[in-house]
């Protein structure tokens, strides 16, 4: 569910409809055709374009910009919040940083650095109407097409998109995946306890959901249920050996409970998943 037109794109980063529609045809982006075949961006899309003129502004050539928005587009974290990315270049190189984890780190000068938060606040409008517009013909959309439009709405307002994903849910209860965003969202409202139902309804939707369990931990942590949330941090490994956040919130939580070789172990695996 692509929620920009042509002319949104352009009145949120004051580029020309012409302009907006020659990067649509540019090969990096990746819009939807909409009613009369015309071009319908998403979110992600918004923050190519934008990063796109700043490495123009910057005199980066346009052959290196194709690939390192490439580069960009698929580094962008997908089907969770984009609220606290920052982009930057370094040199010509993209540099992405998400909370704690960096792509493509370059030690380079920085040309420019935005968060994607201040973009979000430009482009909310448009996607509080797109949200609207899909209410309107919620009867035609799938369980699927709500929990896209729910990673759309992400970013530009939460409360569309806790909307969208239960409207997901109650078409398809065993998507895992709206479960799991619907659940961090409300985890990040203050509500922890209504977050742990959804990350265990995601877990019985799918028993190797990594990411449901590893949110599980943090949810039960941020309830001081710490031996609950080791067991939900060892089920992430389980599913995924080199979940390195896993490993490091299991090293600090035996280090809390005096468990200090088993805390050495997981930080030990840690420190190798993320060198290498």
């Amino acid at each position: 569910m692509k929620t920009y037109t042509s002319r949104d794109v352009a009145e949120i980063l004051g580029m020309s409809v012409r302009e907006v529609q020659e990067h649509g045809r540019s090969g990096y982006l990746a819009p939807d055709r909409g009613p009369g075949n015309r071009y319908r961006f998403s979110f992600q899309d918004l923050i190519l374009l934008r990063t796109a003129r700043s490495l123009v502004r910057a005199k980066v050539p346009p052959r290196r910009i194709r690939v390192v928005l490439k580069r960009l587009r698929d580094d962008l974290p997908r089907g969770r919040s984009l609220s606290e990315v920052r982009v930057a270049a370094a040199g010509e190189n993209i540099v992405v940083r998400d909370g704690g984890t960096t792509w493509n780190p370059e030690s380079g000068q920085v040309v420019f650095d935005f968060a994607v938060s201040d973009l979000a606040r430009s482009a909310a409008p448009f996607a509080r109407r797109g949200a609207a517009e899909a209410r309107k013909a919620d009867h035609t959309l799938s369980a699927s097409e709500w929990y896209e439009l729910g990673c759309e709405l992400e970013a530009t307002d939460p409360g569309e998109a806790r909307d969208a994903y239960r409207r997901a849910l109650e078409l398809n209860p065993s998507h895992a995946d709206a479960h799991v965003n619907l659940g961090r969202l409300l985890q990040e409202a203050g509500a922890t306890p209504a977050a742990v139902e959804q990350y265990r309804a995601a877990l019985d939707a799918d028993e190797r959901h990594a990411t449901a369990a590893f949110n599980l931990g943090i949810a039960l942590e941020d309830l001081g249920r710490k031996q609950e949330a080791i067991a939900a941090y060892q089920r992430a490994l389980v599913a995924d050996p080199d979940f390195a956040d896993a490993h490091f919130n299991l090293s600090r939580l035996y280090e809390k409970t005096g468990k200090r070789q088993a805390a050495l172990r997981h930080l030990n695996q840690y420190k190798r998943i993320v060198e290498q």
